[in-house]
């Protein structure tokens, strides 16, 4: 990889526009995560315009955590909309092993074959098809539990697998990296996960995903260690973590990256 911080410098020389078809409890902050890291927003989801506006973004970010069956189609529509232009998506199968509907759609975005998948170890597991120990959508499995399963997910879809953990791990089925980044009040605020994603497809804008991904894992990590440098609780880390991400320097991030190969 080159420095980490050149990956964020090259996504800000762009500020892409960011589709995003995410959940309610997390359109708000996302929407803010991605103006503080320095791309551009859009929360569009209905179905009677989703392709349209698909068409103007740079890429894509899909979360079921709040989806119903028009929400999935849109997701579908977007989805081809962006494999269609060559642009890249990211998807976010959260609490995939809850409901029939979720995995249903899950599979069904499978088959578009998203540039990006990071999920949970649990969630990577079902995807997988391997059996996970999911607690709704929070994660009953180690990262560790869920490489086999990342492995033989990326290698099925041609896509690059993170697995989001104490340590993230993350791979195109070839190559692997770990990332250390990260603080455990991040676990604390909802949400969190969900807007990492958006991060991560801003990052995958005209770049490679595999290291794309990484860097956004690992400057994501970092403005939490500074949030939680200065904050007094969860109540305080939220702001902080906004001027955190706003404030990292592409040197701050390079320098204080985290990452090995796996």
């Amino acid at each position: 990889m080159q420095p980490t911080g050149d990956y964020l410098e090259t996504m800000r020389a762009t500020a892409p526009l960011v589709h995003n078809i995410t959940n309610y409890v997390a359109m708000n902050f996302m929407a803010n995560v991605l103006l503080a890291v320095g791309a551009s927003p859009a929360m569009v989801h209905a179905r009677e315009e989703v392709a349209e506006f698909a068409a103007l973004a740079q890429v894509l970010s899909v979360n079921i955590g709040t989806a119903d069956p028009d929400w999935g189609a849109a997701m579908q529509d977007a989805a081809a909309v962006m494999n269609a232009h060559a642009r890249p998506w990211v998807f976010d199968p959260v609490g995939v092993a809850a409901t029939r509907f979720r995995q249903g759609l899950a599979k069904d975005l499978l088959a578009l074959r998203p540039t990006v998948i990071r999920g949970n170890a649990s969630e990577i597991l079902t995807l997988a098809g391997m059996a996970g120990r999911a607690r709704g959508v929070d994660a009953g499995d180690s990262v560790e539990a869920a490489i086999e399963a990342a492995t033989t997910l990326a290698q099925a879809t041609g896509g690059v697998v993170a697995v989001s953990g104490p340590v993230d791990y993350v791979t195109d089925g070839a190559r692997a990296f770990r990332v250390a980044n990260g603080h455990p009040l991040m676990t604390q605020v909802t949400v969190m996960g969900c807007s990492l994603n958006s991060v991560i497809a801003a990052l995958c804008v005209g770049q490679s995903a595999l290291e794309a991904t990484v860097a956004a894992l690992a400057s994501y990590g970092l403005a939490g260690e500074v949030a939680a440098s200065v904050a007094q609780g969860p109540g305080s880390f939220q702001p902080a973590f906004l001027d955190a991400l706003a404030a990292q320097t592409p040197q701050a991030l390079s320098d204080g990256a985290r990452i090995s190969a796996a």
